[in-house]
């Protein structure tokens, strides 16, 4: 199977997937990148979120309403940062990282998925899926792998592909357990 059949097959399930979400009123959560606080001449600019759409976290994916999928990065939840604890160093990180989700317009509380890597583009993007360089760059990483002419899910990093479900079975499974619990428990 060619690497465009296979890339459409993919996009048409995550188009399928988005439909029935949408469909189904299951709210999705934010996706963002992460912009690292910088120093000023004078000032310190604090680390913020810059908004890169809206997902809908399925397992180690993200699919995104326009249909694009991603493989799942970090995510937080908006927060005040609050004073220092200094409780443990790893603690504080994930404070700030909270703190920036709301300095980049998140409400409190909101789910804020960032490091997010691109596999699939969605509709309207400005150039075709790559999705052999995709995959080459997470390497083992990947929760996608071709074997033979299916693409394949794995649940964790570094788990075998022979045996996954491929992507079509996967969604279809993941978004009816979502449908069927009402947006509860994210499908992790």
């Amino acid at each position: 199977m060619a690497a465009q059949e296979l890339s459409d097959r993919a996009a048409e399930a995550c188009r399928t997937a988005v439909a029935s979400l949408s469909g189904a009123g299951i709210a999705p959560e934010a996706l963002a990148e992460y912009v690292p606080g910088r120093r000023g001449l004078l000032r310190r600019r604090p680390a913020t979120m810059r908004p890169r759409g809206e997902v809908w976290r399925v397992a180690p994916l993200l699919l995104g309403a326009d249909g694009a999928l991603y493989a799942a990065g970090r995510a937080t939840r908006s927060a005040e940062r609050g004073r220092p604890g200094y409780q443990s160093v790893s603690r504080e990180e994930r404070r700030e990282i909270a703190a920036a989700a709301l300095r980049g317009g998140y409400p409190v509380g909101a789910a804020v998925n960032f490091d997010a890597v691109l596999l699939l583009p969605g509709a309207g993007a400005a150039e075709p899926a790559d999705l052999d360089a995709a995959i080459a760059v997470l390497g083992e990483e990947s929760p996608i792998g071709v074997v033979g002419a299916e693409l394949r899910v794995r649940w964790r990093a570094g788990a075998p592909l022979e045996g996954a479900p491929s992507l079509e079975e996967f969604l279809r499974d993941r978004v009816a357990l979502l449908v069927e619990r009402g947006g509860e428990g994210a499908a992790s």
